[in-house]
Order: structure tokens, then sequence, then C-alpha cells
């Protein structure tokens, strides 16, 4: 399956494109879930949702749909994966929740981070228990991109069947710094170089977009290319793409699903927008 999303389901700036005029909030995850298949859940990495917030969540979406959660901050950043159980618990039980909503859950953990912690990772890793859906990684640290420490971590994550988050910026890092919203991007972001190599049969992709949507070409037809090959082989792929304005996400996501579709035929089309399948938003638009 290909999966494509944003790293939110509620976004007003949708309403009248991907959402039908006059949508209401309240309303939101349900038409994102007819609409794209997956979402990279970011609001759990603030807080872990309660039971009834998770159960509403596995209502309003349909069979097939995907939420990707991100482990809470308290886990991977404050606590940085020691003494960390309560609050692991606690968000493996919501997952658990999700039944078949669940899709790979990633660990994204902070900059400083490095490889003298993969063994606390590691260590961290085993005490997860083993789920359909899978976890990945996602490392910031300059360490995990140079040899030994990105061969010692693909080692690691391979030997406990837990996939490697690949995180391409290529695209906001070329982009010129002439407005506040892409200088903010550019300086928050970890500037580390996009990898391929995968260490679990899914793919579980991040892709930081250029701000000029139609500049981002070249690049999804690269990952198209990649999705279309992996795809072949059987695997699942998700693929998340963030803009600085997240309110062209997705363009960007329909956008990618059509040069996939292009190149495996069969894919099933995904639902169509509100109002039909708009073209790109007009440069002076974006700005």
């Amino acid at each position: 399956m290909l999966y494509v999303g944003c790293p939110m389901w509620a976004n007003k700036d949708w309403v009248g494109t991907l959402f039908p005029p006059g949508s209401r909030q309240r309303d939101f995850l349900a038409l994102y879930s007819r609409r794209l298949n997956t979402v990279e859940g970011n609001t759990t990495f603030y807080a872990t949702p309660s039971a009834e917030t998770v159960a509403r969540w596995r209502e309003e979406t349909p069979p097939g749909f995907k939420f990707c959660l991100k482990f809470p901050r308290a886990v991977s950043h404050r606590k940085r994966l020691r003494g960390a159980e309560a609050e692991t618990a606690e968000f493996l039980d919501r997952l658990e929740q999700l039944g078949d909503r669940c899709g790979p859950s990633f660990l994204q953990l902070p900059p400083t981070f490095s490889s003298r912690d993969l063994p606390t990772l590691a260590t961290y890793l085993e005490t997860l228990p083993r789920r359909r859906a899978g976890y990945a990684v996602e490392v910031r640290h300059p360490d995990f991109f140079a040899a030994p420490g990105e061969a010692a971590l693909d080692a690691a994550l391979r030997a406990r069947g837990v996939g490697r988050v690949l995180y391409d910026q290529r695209g906001l890092r070329s982009a010129a710094p002439v407005d506040e919203g892409t200088r903010a991007a550019q300086a928050h972001k970890p500037n580390v170089p996009v990898r391929f190599s995968r260490t679990v049969p899914f793919a579980f992709v991040r892709f930081i977009s250029h701000p000029d949507l139609p500049a981002n070409a070249p690049l999804l037809d690269e990952w198209a290319g990649r999705a279309a090959a992996w795809l072949g082989a059987g695997d699942d792929v998700y693929f998340f793409c963030h803009h600085k304005n997240d309110a062209y996400g997705p363009f960007l996501a329909r956008d990618f699903y059509a040069r996939v579709s292009a190149r495996v035929p069969g894919l099933a089309p995904l639902p169509a927008w509100a109002s039909g399948e708009p073209a790109w938003p007009a440069q002076p638009s974006l700005f």
C-alpha cells in the first residue's frame, strides 16, 4: 500500500480545497481521512491523548486509514529513553486502542542524542512489544550520518525490526531564504543529509518541501521511482509532506501519489477533493 499524508489533519486553510466550504473543525478528521489515507500524528509528541479521544479518532476514520503517531517528548526529549516506563506504557495503550487504524509509530530523537547514546536506544527498543504496524526512529545527530555511527545504528534497528525514518529536506535547503516562513523552517530543521536505506520492509519518509510547490517536482519524481520499486517488492510506503505553510501539504501529497500511480499500474486512486481535483495554487499565493 502507498500511504500519503500531512503532519496534521486539522487545518482551517484546507476549507474550500481539501474540505468542503463551510466545514467545521470538529469534522476535519472525518473529512481528512476520506481524502488522504494516513496522517503523521505530531499532536501526541506534546501530550498523550485520553482513551476517550483515541476512541473517537478510531470511530471517525474509515477502515484502511493509518495514524502514524509520534512518541511523546516526555519519553524522547525529557527522559531521553531512561525511566520512561509509565509514559511509554500509556502511549502504547493508545496505539492498541487504534487497532487496524494504527500505522508505524515513530520515535524522534533530539539533536543532542548521539552515537554515544546508541546503547540507550537499543535497550529502550528491546522493551517495546513487537507490533504488526511496527516502529520507526528518526535520528538528528551528525554522528548517525557518518561512519561508524551510521552502520551501528542501522544494524541495531535491523536487529530489532525497527525502521529508520527517511528524512529529506533537500527542497527546503535549496530555497532562497527570502521570507520569514522559509527562514524559520531552515533555522528550526536539523541540517542532515538524506538517506534511502531501510532496515525493515516498509518505508517511512518525511519530505520537507521547497516553498515553491512546482520546484519539488524533481525530488518527488525521484521518490516516486523509489516508492514504485518498494511497492513492487511488496512493501508499504508512508510518505508525509511538510511545507512551511501546511495549507499546501495536501497538494504535495496528492501530486506525489499521482506520480507513483503513473509508475504502478493498478494503484487505487485517492478519493476526490471536496470540489474535484484543483490545480496547484498560483505562485503569488505561496508567499
